[in-house]
């Protein structure tokens, strides 16, 4: 790592500008940094998630690959903060498909769409899929507009399907079981 912090606040933000990785600056309305941001938000999300006890008997190897996940998505937001930098891999994306079918296939299949909810660990889950959702989206916009690495789209894409396969594996391991949309409701 370069340069350390030893001051958090430069006053160099304060014009409504930011400072890419590669030392650019732009507005911190940017696509880019709408990109970024809302990378670094899911990663939040997802520490928000694992801050939660997470039920066994599932629990250990889910902490265990969110962190990785933590870290990928720290990659990720660097390799979207500097234009041209490429962090995350093809096999990274593989490595999610890989834990999305051994999370998704002793499950039974849908027949119902899930509501947000299933105790307090499956609901974090479902909160931090929704963010990765939107950063997924945000960064479809910057591809339309820079150049952005396809790897990093479909990353986004498998790991909101990771979470919330995650989040149906957390809401039956707690006993709450999952929240389903009652449809009939309306007729």
């Amino acid at each position: 790592m370069g340069n350390r912090l030893s001051k958090i606040y430069t006053k160099t933000g304060d014009d409504g500008t930011t400072g890419l990785g590669d030392g650019t600056r732009v507005a911190k309305d940017s696509a880019r940094v709408a990109a970024y941001g809302t990378v670094d938000e899911a990663n939040s999300a997802i520490g928000l998630l694992l801050a939660s006890p997470l039920p066994a008997p599932q629990g250990e190897a889910i902490a265990t690959l969110l962190t990785t996940i933590q870290h990928q998505l720290f990659d990720l937001g660097g390799e979207l903060c500097i234009p041209g930098h490429a962090a995350i891999q093809e096999s990274d994306v593989d490595a999610l498909e890989k834990h999305l079918d051994a999370f998704n296939d002793p499950l039974p299949p849908l027949k119902d769409f899930i509501l947000p909810g299933g105790g307090e660990a499956a609901a974090r889950c479902h909160l931090a899929r929704t963010i990765v959702r939107r950063a997924e989206r945000e960064t479809v916009t910057l591809a339309r507009h820079d150049a952005v690495r396809p790897e990093a789209i479909r990353y986004l894409n498998r790991l909101s399907d990771l979470l919330f396969v995650i989040a149906r594996v957390l809401a039956r391991d707690s006993g709450h079981g999952e929240v389903l949309w009652k449809h009939e409701r309306r007729k």
